[in-house]
């Protein structure tokens, strides 16, 4: 089964957006227990820009492994007609 690149991007999306108040509420309460003071307001920045990258990263792996399955398929059904020339 083939992932389109707009399925791909919504399940990034929704994948991170799940994460982002798990990540929120990680970041105030282990900060503090390395002696880092933020606000609310600083959280949710820093939160928003570790989503930003964490979409990045999960559209671009994801689209990094659907082209090599592609490729994968190519050559397997590339080999059988290889066989039949020879």
């Amino acid at each position: 089964m083939k992932q389109s690149r707009a399925m791909s991007l919504v399940e990034a999306v929704v994948n991170v957006v799940v994460g982002y108040g798990v990540a929120v509420a990680t970041q105030m309460l282990v900060f503090p227990l390395f002696g880092l003071q933020t606000t609310l307001a600083q959280n949710l920045k820093l939160g928003l820009v570790f989503t930003v990258v964490s979409i990045a990263r999960s559209f671009t792996l994801r689209r990094v492994f659907e082209a090599i399955r592609v490729r994968m398929d190519k050559r397997k059904t590339a080999a059988p007609m290889e066989r039949r020339r020879q």
